[in-house]
């Protein structure tokens, strides 16, 4: 049977997607997982994922294809052994014509800092992502000569107790581009790119070069299909928990360093 899974990760821990010999990679960690759980054969190279996230990038719901004999529930656990930060939280059969890549949509969230940003101007400039856009200013490796076209669905940002959540939504999108929207609207917020040359841009009548937003602190949120989710994972596991466990722990003791070094440096701190 062929299966659509739904799978999630911490990017911070991983080089990236796409297998790379030498690095710690998401698709290489759930290859070598596989291939000991006897699920693909040792020379299989690459894994039919919805969407390649770039180093740092987080997912919560991206997509792969497998096949396997595995009833779904089965499947679902075997997955979750794979590795402790890699989590495989639902199934659905999928047609053999079928390709994980042609999803209906997929939706980003990008975990913002308010710091010093003004949200009425932050959400102007969401405003201009919407319908067709030209992307030459906001991705990677896009020809230039012309304008290139892609639609949005849309994009918001909203204020959730001390942190901005920007939401994107598109059927797909090119390489950078969410962190080059986030990138544009910044400089829109701190007064740097004027709002009617975003504007031009979006509208194909000029090219920007945009900074890019950090990726660690963005998310693959959903890729959406027409068919339903069937099988639900009822975890996380053991392994998963304690995993899980070990970075808010590191989180909250990187935190705390943080702290007693802004102490240090504090006007009034110092010591005569």
């Amino acid at each position: 049977m062929r299966w659509r899974v739904r799978f999630g990760y911490d990017g911070v821990g991983f080089h990236g997607w796409a297998r790379q010999p030498g690095h710690r990679t998401v698709e290489g960690e759930i290859l070598r997982g596989l291939s000991a759980a006897g699920l693909v054969p040792r020379s299989a190279r690459h894994i039919e994922v919805a969407s390649r996230t770039d180093r740092g990038v987080s997912a919560r719901a991206n997509a792969l294809a497998l096949t396997s004999r595995l009833e779904p529930g089965n499947l679902l656990r075997v997955l979750n052994g794979l590795a402790p930060d890699v989590y495989f939280t639902a199934a659905a059969s999928m047609p053999e014509t079928a390709r994980i890549r042609q999803a209906l949509g997929r939706t980003y969230r990008y975990f913002e800092d308010p710091a010093g940003r003004d949200l009425a101007l932050y959400q102007e400039a969401t405003s201009l992502f919407r319908g067709r856009v030209d992307v030459r200013s906001l991705g990677r490796g896009v020809p230039s000569t012309a304008p290139s076209w892609r639609s949005i669905e849309r994009m918001s940002v909203r204020d959730a107790e001390g942190v901005w959540e920007v939401q994107v939504e598109a059927p797909s999108f090119v390489w950078g581009m969410v962190r080059k929207m986030v990138g544009a609207c910044r400089e829109v917020a701190a007064g740097r790119l004027p709002l009617p040359r975003l504007r031009r841009a979006v509208e194909g009548k000029e090219r920007l070069t945009l900074p890019m937003a950090e990726p660690e602190a963005l998310v693959l949120w959903e890729v959406r299909y027409a068919e339903p989710w069937t099988e639900v994972w009822a975890g996380p596991s053991r392994r998963q928990s304690a995993a899980l466990a070990a970075a808010r722990g590191a989180c909250r003791a990187r935190e705390a360093v943080r702290s007693s070094l802004a102490e240090g440096i504090l006007p009034g701190d110092q010591q005569p």
